[in-house]
């Protein structure tokens, strides 16, 4: 088999593969459903939980030492799957490399191979576009067909593992009083996490994060997840009745529309990595608003505009000159032509567009993120309190849908929001739909739904059916070291990639 580029696949044969991941790199593999996402921590097997609850996909050595029979390779880890005993609920196994220390640049001849159980390359995929990331989807093996493909992806994650875990649904809130990861209560010492997408401790939805079911009468977020008994939040957070702070997590959606919400059109996310100045050009995608998420490292300067017919900058998206930027903004894509954007940045940068319905989505738990973002409201009337604790201007947007008709274009935006430096805000949401757009934020924020009513009438069905998610099955023992599955460190290694 010859080497793959970014971006290519290939069938693979229906047998159990070992999956080499070079060099020096800790390898780990998700398991994701139909939504692309686990169903729990059990779908994640790393070294600290070095066989799935099926037994079907293994983390079985690494290095010369430990890897037995496969063959010892310095530096390289290895994966046994077994695509012929992959639960059918599984679609996608992706094949996660990430660093203790340094970045995938600093990885020599980074690469991943599979085999077959005679030993035969069956794909192969060399990264040579490593940046700043400290972890990386590799590669993914996916259904097809009736038989499995192995892509070449090679996404990083400036914000690591904690990044990559919440794109795929991984809950890394720590189970102590310490809340999520990354972050600290209102008042307490500690900077936010840069990322809005990584959960943090006081923090931004996700990844982290989670627990209480929206009191919207409409479906629950399949992403959202809670634990069952979160502690009460630090004192420190001015409140008559305590409110745990969960992390943003992003909603499933993909193969279905996320149940609550169905204005603009469901895509497959748009991923580019580059570095410095560019000019992103995204075919193919429906007209109408869509996401842009933005992270870019290291300090300089950043901007990022939409580009008109005459290739004329048209609509500023970025203006920033905050170290490490990361935000999500709202844009539209034309009627006609692709979406364009031109990047102004000094250093490595991954920017994705995603459809609407992956924003975030407001409960009465506080959501802690940091720079701009898009949030989606689809309860009843409620009050939005908002905590900011930046130096700059921050501003904030509603887009209210319920009468508007065509989701090719966004209404008429109301203001709520144009301050400068630490405030504490409370605003009126009206029924949902929604968009909250955090149009800028310099520093860290959090938000949450107080005095929330019942929505007077259920929303629009999604044009998709949702189907109900199957229960995860019972966690089998871990069989290495005698450690029970409840022990598992999934969080702890999370944190430990960032």
């Amino acid at each position: 088999m010859g080497e793959m580029v970014k971006g290519g696949n290939a069938f693979v044969p229906s047998v159990p593969l070992r999956i080499a991941v070079r060099h020096g790199l800790d390898a780990a593999a998700m398991l994701l459903t139909e939504a692309g996402r686990v169903r729990g921590d059990g779908d994640v097997v790393f070294h600290g939980a070095p066989v799935h609850p099926s037994g079907a996909v293994r983390l079985v050595g690494e290095g010369a030492g430990g890897v037995g029979a496969l063959g010892g390779e310095d530096g390289t880890a290895w994966l046994e799957v077994g695509l012929p005993t992959v639960e059918e609920e599984i679609v996608r196994v992706l094949v996660v490399g990430s660093t203790e220390s340094g970045a995938m640049r600093d990885v020599a001849g980074l690469s991943v191979e599979g085999f077959a159980p005679d030993g035969t390359s069956v794909a192969r995929y060399d990264v040579t576009d490593g940046g700043g990331e400290t972890a990386m989807v590799l590669a993914e093996l996916y259904r097809r067909a009736g038989g499995w493909k192995f892509r070449a992806v090679g996404q990083g994650y400036v914000d690591g593992l904690v990044g990559l875990a919440t794109d795929h649904g991984v809950d890394v809130a720590e189970d102590g009083a310490g809340g999520e990861a990354g972050h600290v209560a209102e008042g307490g010492a500690g900077s936010p996490a840069p990322a809005p997408a990584v959960a943090a401790p006081a923090a931004p939805v996700p990844t982290v994060p989670l627990s209480s079911p929206a009191p919207a009468p409409a479906a629950p977020v399949p992403a959202v997840a809670v634990p069952s008994a979160a502690p009460a939040p630090p004192a420190t957070v001015p409140s008559p009745a305590p409110v745990p702070t969960v992390a943003a997590q992003p909603v499933a959606w993909g193969a279905a529309h996320p149940a609550d919400w169905s204005f603009g059109a469901v895509f497959e996310p748009y991923t580019q990595t580059g570095r410095d100045n560019d000019v992103i050009t995204v075919d193919g995608l429906p007209p109408g608003p869509v996401i842009v998420d933005l992270a870019v490292e290291d300090e300089g300067y950043t901007g990022l505009w939409t580009l008109d017919g005459r290739n004329k900058k048209k609509e500023s998206l970025v203006n920033s000159t905050e170290p490490n930027f990361r935000g999500r903004l709202l844009t539209e894509v034309p009627g006609r032509g692709p979406l364009r954007l031109r990047l102004r940045a000094e250093s490595r940068w991954r920017i994705q567009v995603l459809p609407l319905a992956a924003g975030r989505r407001l409960t009465e738990e506080w959501l802690e993120c940091g720079g701009p973002d898009v949030l989606l409201h689809t309860a009843g009337t409620a009050d939005l309190a908002i905590r900011y604790r930046g130096d700059d201007n921050l501003i904030v947007y509603l887009y209210e849908l319920e009468e508007h008709q065509d989701p090719t274009v966004l209404p008429r935006r109301e203001n709520v929001v144009n301050e400068i430096g630490r405030r504490r805000e409370t605003v009126p949401l009206p029924e949902g739909p929604v968009i909250v757009q955090f149009r800028s934020a310099d520093g860290p924020w959090r938000a949450r739904l107080k005095g929330l009513q019942p929505h007077s009438a259920p929303l629009d069905p999604a044009p998709m059916p949702v189907p109900a998610p199957a229960p995860a099955p019972a966690p089998a023992p871990v069989p290495a070291r005698g450690k029970a599955p409840e022990v598992r460190k999934v969080r702890d290694w999370l944190r430990r990639g960032r």
